[in-house]
């Protein structure tokens, strides 16, 4: 179900609680809110529809990821950028980094290792900034 973009700075502030096999329904309802707002966001996580646990859905070159427990094991090429949010207002100035490699859990909640760059690396860097109660 689409759900409503929180914009609860006080909410969005908190870390995140780890996902659980009872939470694909909340990863469900993410990714139908992420594709309802396609035109105008590439990534979204959990705390953004209200329910503050470490899931993240993003655009994978084209195809839509998931991510459960998400978090970055090695980071490589700093460099600063500019963002902008869905529960925020305006573009704001952060650092990222080129290139990172995340450890996850799938839907099956399989742990998984991937690399990831560019720009990829850069949507799941905010995300999973979200799901560390960190705003740009």
């Amino acid at each position: 179900m689409i759900q409503e973009i929180m914009k609860d700075e006080a909410f969005l502030t908190q870390r995140a609680e780890p996902a659980a096999v009872d939470d694909l329904g909340v990863a469900a309802d993410l990714l139908e809110t992420l594709e309802a707002h396609k035109d105008i966001c590439v990534g979204m996580a959990a705390n953004m529809i209200g329910v503050n646990k470490r899931i993240i859905a993003f655009d994978n070159g084209g195809t839509y990821m998931v991510m459960f427990n998400p978090k970055i094991i090695k980071k490589s090429e700093p460099y600063k950028t500019e963002e902008g949010c869905l529960s925020l207002t305006g573009i704001r100035t952060t650092k990222r980094w080129k290139s990172i490699k995340v450890q996850y859990q799938t839907a099956e909640f399989q742990t998984r290792y991937k690399t990831f760059t560019g720009w990829t690396a850069q949507i799941i860097q905010h995300e999973i900034n979200h799901c560390e109660g960190i705003l740009i």
